[in-house]
């Protein structure tokens, strides 16, 4: 009897002791998987996406041509109205979001430069603190991508239809819409990686709605029978502005091309640059669809025999229905991303961003392009939802910039940035409050020039408020009141009146630059 009672607490003491370890194991198991769990990234990065072609931005055209999709994420979360880049064009852009620098921190200045891959960059940091990280889309930065588990890049600027996809194994042809196909690519991607155990991030990038602009397949007709607003200043003939703007390159009068920008084609020129770019890529579906669409455009256009200020007009008109109809295509693909993450319930882990890598001018001062330190081109859209830690329908009108992304992924991951990194997280302005010590100015340095679009080299300091330009090699400055002349129509820096202001505003810039370690040569100040 003393033995039969001595087996029974010997058994029932083990299977105590076996259940708290199992248990003690189970809670572990579940910490471990909180951590591993931390949230999730998708940025979705577009090229040349000006915030006046965002409906949620309420411009000029948003009643003509809404981004329901993307207005989706700012209902969800929140829209940043003063949100700003470093350096307004393509891969300088895109190496200070991957490095949280300057571009002359991180050594890439202008669109010729390489991209030197060896520096810490935020996918590195997330890939080895237990991320999954990919690239797929635009990359534009010549040298081979880094930090990535997996990489799908275009070459260069890509193509619009049939793109070469590169990569680390092969380059090949796929055919089809390049706004489709990056987004097809990067389902995949998630549906094989936004599953397991790891958190991840993915850089879905691009190409649209870059220049030459081309409609996708399912968008040829689409905005053919509207006519657009056109911006107050379509007509600017630069008289209270310098050389710079007196002398830049990128007009819709001189600049944009009848046959390269605006599909003006005729037999002979489908057969030179234009036909090798775009139109020898089509298959002959596409080919023909691309011809019943434009084809009777040019007969139209022909016939009517346009010159000086209407054909200015036709030209913007021509420029907006083109334009805005690759914007609809990368829409509805925004659309399909959101219906994925909703679809397997990612969306309260996940980290949604939706930006560009700069903004561009739509007929505002007569231009397209970019480069400018100038409000169309230097503000870039910004939206961002975080379900269950961004508020819906937000908005916030803090100074905000491309160089605040890279520190901002990592403070979500609990990483320390490293002190190269020159921005500031934006998860206090994501949650709704605002830091006592949040910055009261931005710096931007535009260095590419001479090249297309002839802009001056420059470089600026903003408030929210007063803006002050210096186009140093010209030894020539640039003072704006932005909210008295929202649309830097008239200089203030050579009126005596507003030297006071000059003062102020020079010593800023000045101070900026230490704070920055910039040294820019001829600052006579």
């Amino acid at each position: 009897m003393k033995k039969q009672l001595y087996r029974y607490w010997l058994t029932k003491s083990f299977i105590i002791s076996f259940c708290l370890i199992i248990a003690a194991c189970s809670e572990k198991s579940e910490i471990t998987t909180e951590v591993a769990k931390a949230p999730n990234i998708v940025f979705i990065f577009t090229d040349d996406h000006a915030y006046q072609a965002i409906s949620a931005y309420q411009s000029r055209l948003a009643d003509l041509a809404p981004t329901p999709n993307i207005d989706r994420i700012a209902d969800n979360g929140i829209l940043f109205n003063s949100a700003y880049v470093t350096n307004s064009i393509c891969a300088p852009s895109r190496a200070t979001v991957l490095t949280g620098t300057h571009s002359h921190v991180n050594g890439h200045r202008t669109n010729g430069d390489t991209f030197d891959g060896s520096q810490i960059t935020f996918p590195k940091l997330l890939k080895d603190n237990g991320y999954t990280t990919a690239l797929i889309g635009k990359w534009h930065l010549k040298s081979a991508p880094t930090g990535f588990d997996h990489w799908e890049i275009l070459p260069g600027q890509g193509h619009y239809y049939n793109p070469d996809i590169i990569s680390a194994t092969d380059t090949s042809i796929v055919e089809g819409y390049v706004t489709d196909i990056i987004t097809d690519k990067s389902l995949e991607w998630l549906a094989e990686n936004s599953k397991g155990s790891k958190p991840f991030m993915l850089m879905l990038q691009h190409k649209a709605p870059h220049r030459k602009w081309e409609k996708g397949p399912a968008h040829l007709d689409l905005y053919e029978d509207l006519t657009f607003p056109e911006p107050e200043n379509l007509f600017d003939d630069y008289s209270s502005r310098g050389t710079a703007a007196k002398t830049q390159d990128m007009s819709i009068e001189k600049t944009m091309d009848l046959t390269s920008d605006l599909k003006i084609w005729t037999e002979a020129t489908k057969k030179g640059p234009v036909f090798n770019r775009t139109y020898a890529r089509m298959n002959a579906e596409q080919q023909a669809n691309w011809d019943a669409t434009y084809d009777p455009i040019i007969a139209d256009f022909q016939a009517q025999g346009l010159e000086g200020k209407e054909l200015i007009q036709w030209k913007y008109q021509r420029y907006m229905k083109d334009y805005l109809a690759t914007i609809r295509s990368v829409d509805e693909n925004v659309g399909r991303v959101l219906d994925y993450l909703e679809e397997n319930g990612l969306t309260e882990n996940t980290l949604v961003v939706y930006t560009s890598d700069q903004g561009f001018y739509l007929g505002e001062h007569g231009w397209f392009d970019k480069r400018f330190m100038y409000e169309e081109s230097f503000r870039t859209p910004l939206l961002m939802q975080w379900k269950g830690t961004i508020p819906s329908g937000i908005t916030n009108d803090q100074l905000v910039s491309n160089l605040d992304f890279a520190q901002t992924f990592l403070d979500m991951a609990k990483i320390q940035a490293p002190e190269r990194m020159q921005g500031k997280s934006l998860l206090p302005l994501m949650a709704g409050s605002k830091p006592e010590n949040w910055r009261e100015f931005l710096y931007y340095h535009y260095y590419e020039f001479p090249a297309v679009h002839s802009v001056r080299k420059h470089e600026g300091v903003t408030g929210e408020r007063y803006k002050l330009m210096h186009f140093y090699e010209l030894d020539e400055w640039e003072l704006y009141d932005l909210k008295e002349d929202p649309r830097e129509m008239k200089n203030l820096y050579y009126e005596s009146s507003y030297d006071s202001l000059k003062s102020a505003m020079t010593d800023r810039l000045k101070r900026i630059k230490m704070h920055y370690g910039v040294i820019t040569p001829k600052s006579n100040y």
